[in-house]
């Protein structure tokens, strides 16, 4: 059966990604990228991704060759579709600004009236604000997914106030066609996975600050007595130090001051372009793949 065309917004890591994974489930992805510089390289870097996984025997090689063909990096927005309402799926993946993704959605509602539904990868904005800047609220939801997205199962499929049962329905569907197990839930600060998930790393963060334990043994801890696969500050590191502060700093708007407050330690590491792992730096140091040590977080 003939996939529908999928457009992806934005081409930093989680952008890519979702193309990446969009592709080698036989949709034909389109992926814009507003920064011609950073556009030039989107393909070496999902080609280049398929590669090693084929090299490590996670991915056959004669898929990735059909996805390459699935693939396309247009130079405008409006040229994303082959016509004006040729686009069924539109998932955006730019940076947490809220006055960004209205802007953007307003202009994917424009381009195309016909789409499926408007998605929002947003870890923590508000979907029905979002929605707002559009003439048909009731298509817009969120697709949150996960980094790595090529391996994280979860999608949250997040139900804004005017979204419809038909798109949501639409939503889980298709992504549970790219192998990922969709989970509902509301439009509520944080939704549910970056809610519990912040709360987490933001105490893990303060005990480090505290002197409680080193970084690398509160994950093992947390990793070794209950089960997780990645500690919450190794996971902080890997979702961007800077991407945290961000949602914390909305749930602390949207919940509670006092129980989101951003921890100096998480403050002083963004202020010093410490990021985590896509700056080489943050309560780890990260060579390629591998996360080593870098004790006391926040000294150079």
């Amino acid at each position: 059966m003939e996939r529908e065309r999928v457009l992806v917004v934005g081409g930093g890591t989680m952008g890519a990604g979702i193309a990446g994974v969009c592709a080698l489930a036989g949709y034909p992805t389109a992926l814009f990228e507003a920064d011609p510089s950073r556009r030039a390289a989107l393909s070496d870097r999902i080609t280049g991704s398929w590669k090693r996984a084929v090299e490590r025997g996670k991915l056959p090689p004669a898929r990735a060759e059909s996805a390459r063909g699935l693939l396309a990096f247009p130079d405008r927005l409006a040229e994303a579709g082959a016509e004006g309402s040729s686009i069924a799926i539109a998932i955006e993946a730019v940076p947490e600004d809220l006055d960004l993704k209205r802007r953007l959605f307003a202009e994917l509602d424009r381009l195309w009236p016909g789409a499926a539904f408007l998605a929002t990868n947003t870890s923590a904005l508000s979907v029905t604000e979002i929605a707002a800047a559009t003439a048909a609220p009731e298509r817009v939801l969120g697709l949150h997914f996960f980094n790595p997205v090529a391996a994280m199962p979860l999608v949250e499929v997040v139900r804004g106030r005017s979204t419809s049962a038909a798109a949501v329905g639409r939503a889980t569907e298709f992504a549970a066609s790219l192998g990922k197990q969709p989970v509902v839930v509301a439009d509520a600060p944080g939704f549910a996975t970056s809610r519990l998930g912040v709360a987490i790393g933001l105490e893990a963060m303060r005990m480090v600050e505290e002197g409680v334990a080193s970084a690398a043994d509160i994950d093992k801890a947390m990793e070794l007595g209950y089960g997780h696969k990645m500690g919450p500050l190794k996971t902080s590191d890997l979702v961007g130090l800077d991407v945290r502060l961000a949602i914390a700093e909305t749930l602390a708007r949207g919940i509670d001051g006092r129980r989101f407050e951003p921890p100096a330690i998480l403050r002083r590491l963004v202020a010093e372009g410490r990021t985590g792992k896509k700056s080489g730096r943050g309560f780890y140091r990260w060579e390629g793949e591998e996360a080593l040590p870098s004790e006391p977080a926040g000294e150079s």
